[in-house]
């Protein structure tokens, strides 16, 4: 595996550190998860929880094991530093300053470890006026921009049906953690990497900001009409909707001669793409009044034989029994003490290293004694450590 010679410390919870450590997890990367002793990942307990597991918590932790250790304890932060010695990577999203206050963070670590990668996920960013602001998914989508251009202009703005912010934060996160091992490979030095909620939302605003930074127009929400061409949306069919997408005019070219509307391509109120958006509307009905007089399957089948891009709106049920997707294995069952959980798969291929499930989502401190055992710890010492609360 890619990363089987690299060890992570793992102090993240709920949803983007763990998405940053997964996918290093699942490409062979030794993931240590340091859970508070007790209670552990609040994650443990949201979601569907099926025999007292988290299926939430199991599919954003497979492939890593647990310690139970109260950083907060002198013989805690003992445990931790001797670790963080023999270790590649730390990877945290507390709160900025909290690893300050505990005296573990990387101007601390580095000097113990100078070859240390630090990597710290934040709601705003390390430092700055909101640095100290609580953050969540909602939040980020919120302060970002994002919700602003997400939903129907005649309606409040919505946030995406997932944590988008947390999902591209622990992207962003792992990608940054494979820059910096890079780095070290020619310097020998680790580094600190930084990334926060709100900036990588940001950073994925694309074509939205084009207005607002060539011509001071602020973008307003377009629901499911694209902002840059037209046609392309949502279109009703006999039995449902369909989204098309014909990027572009030789692709417009094509959905007008497949729907019979060849005249629209004189029209002048539709000539070039430009005019085309100023008449979304009237376009756009003209093009429901034909959908809608046959079914998505068909509709489906038809348009892109046509050359036309045009798929389903699924429902989960349906994404997951759809043939491609079971081909593109985005299922994964891990067996857990509850039994098998299903949890995604992976969205990168690699030909010489597929993800497999090397290891179950740990129970909280599973792997206590054994990754202590490791350190040189007699078994005297480890229950001496556990009766006192540290693990």
């Amino acid at each position: 595996m890619p990363l089987s010679d690299i060890r992570v410390l793992d102090l993240t919870r709920f949803a983007a550190g763990p998405t940053c450590t997964l996918l290093l997890a699942d490409r062979g990367a030794e993931v240590i998860k340091i859970e508070s002793p007790g209670r552990g990942d609040e994650a443990r307990y949201q979601g569907t929880v099926i025999d007292g597991e988290s299926w939430y918590f199991v599919g954003m932790n497979r492939n890593k094991r647990s310690l139970a250790l109260d950083l907060k304890s002198e013989e805690g932060k003992e445990i931790f530093i001797r670790l963080a010695r023999e270790s590649d990577v730390v990877v945290e999203n507390f709160r900025p300053g909290v690893m300050r206050k505990l005296g573990l963070d990387y101007e601390s670590l580095k000097e113990i470890n100078p070859s240390i990668i630090y990597c710290g996920i934040s709601g705003f960013g390390k430092d700055g006026p909101y640095h100290l602001r609580p953050a969540f998914d909602f939040i980020a989508q919120g302060v970002s921009g994002f919700m602003s251009i997400t939903g129907f202009p005649d309606r409040e703005p919505v946030r995406t049906g997932i944590p988008i912010a947390d999902s591209v934060a622990g992207i962003y996160a792992a990608y940054g953690i494979l820059l910096a091992l890079m780095a070290r490979q020619r310097t020998g030095k680790g580094q600190e990497v930084q990334t926060s909620l709100v900036d990588g939302l940001i950073s994925v605003l694309l074509f939205q900001v084009d207005k607002y930074f060539g011509l001071g127009e602020v973008p307003q929400r377009e629901g499911n009409d694209h902002p840059m061409v037209s046609p392309y949306g949502t279109f009703k069919a006999l039995d449902g909707y369909i989204n098309i997408a014909p990027s572009g005019d030789p692709m417009w070219e094509r959905l007008a001669r497949a729907l019979g509307l060849e005249e629209l391509l004189e029209d002048p109120r539709f000539r070039t793409n430009d005019l085309r958006r100023r008449h979304r509307k009237e376009l756009n009905k003209i093009i429901d009044d034909i959908t809608c007089k046959r079914t998505t399957s068909e509709w489906i089948k038809y348009l892109n034989n046509e050359g036309v891009p045009c798929g389903p709106i699924n429902n989960l049920a349906q994404t997951f029994n759809d043939p491609q997707v079971k081909h593109q294995e985005m299922v994964l069952e891990v067996e857990q003490p509850s039994g098998k959980v299903k949890t995604l798969g992976t969205a990168v291929k690699m030909s010489d290293a597929p993800v497999k499930i090397r290891l179950p989502a740990p129970q909280l401190g599973q792997h206590s004694e054994e990754i202590l055992s490791a350190l040189g710890y007699s078994p005297e010492r480890i229950n001496d450590l556990r009766a006192k609360g540290v693990i």
